[in-house]
């Protein structure tokens, strides 16, 4: 059964090429580790709520766009083998280092979780 780690960040609109370029860089590394899929997506309609919202979720600012992005995984099993890969090369490889590749938006405010599907629709032709 498949594997879903979603992700919500807040990244400044000046930062948006900066965090496709981040993103493109880190997110190879969850293909090569097992995952099936990642989509990293853009604010575009995304409302307010009465209650909560996205924006909220993440403490986002004015000048901030909210980012939704997801990783699919096989199973959950991939999952936890992939992600204990990346965290054993995170010392060494440079697509981690800081400096080389920075985080264009504060991490602090990063929510994420494993998800597992209950619930899946496909369109087939």
């Amino acid at each position: 059964m498949a594997y879903i780690d979603g992700f919500i960040i807040a990244v400044p609109h000046t930062n948006k090429d900066a965090f496709i370029r981040h993103a493109e860089t880190i997110d190879d590394v969850f293909l090569k580790w097992g995952a099936t899929r990642v989509l990293e997506c853009w604010e575009d309609n995304v409302p307010d709520g009465q209650v909560t919202d996205f924006r909220r979720a993440v403490q986002a600012r004015e000048d901030e766009a909210v980012i939704f992005s997801w990783v699919e995984w096989p199973d959950k099993a991939t999952r936890d083998a992939g992600m204990e890969k990346m965290m054993a090369m995170m010392e060494t490889d440079s697509r981690f280092d800081p400096e080389q590749n920075p985080m264009p938006f504060d991490g602090k405010r990063m929510i994420f979780g494993g998800f597992v599907p209950v619930v899946t629709l496909e369109h087939q032709p």
